[in-house]
């Protein structure tokens, strides 16, 4: 069975809905645990096979910067040839946080298991379908 972390930030909830929908999806099929991304560190990342992190956009199209992007950067380092995902919410613009975020896991040599998840705003019934299939994903 293999070990998944959800690692997510949310100011609003939109997000960790998100993670809640990937980790009820995971129930059975995984070894899944949830993290807020102020208790998951870098040290932690080879604890798991996958990660999954969440994220919404915040300012001008970024990751959050107190929590989410100093612990992301971090992880950074250890992420070539892992496997992970990418989700998260946005109310503004068209979710180009998301590609920019994307881009960048991409030049770490990160292996994503599957495409990013966006929800605009909180998510809807196609945004948790999609969070599910996600974790169908996540726990091949």
């Amino acid at each position: 069975m293999k070990k998944i972390a959800i690692v997510y930030w949310t100011g609003t909830g939109n997000t960790e809905a998100m993670a809640n929908e990937i980790l009820s999806a995971c129930k059975d099929k995984a070894d899944a645990k949830l993290f807020f991304s102020d208790n998951f560190s870098k040290d932690m990342v080879d604890d798991f096979d996958r990660i999954a992190f969440g994220c919404p956009a915040m300012g001008d199209e970024e990751l959050e910067e107190i929590s989410f992007e100093p612990m992301f950067s971090e992880c950074e380092e250890k992420l070539s040839g892992k496997e992970i995902a990418l989700f998260g919410s946005y109310s503004w613009n068209d979710g180009e946080w998301m590609r920019i975020w994307e881009d960048r896991v991409n030049k770490d040599g990160a292996i994503l298991v599957n495409d990013p998840v966006i929800a605009y705003d909180y998510p809807d019934d196609k945004a948790l379908e999609d969070c599910r299939n996600l974790a169908e994903n996540l726990c091949k």
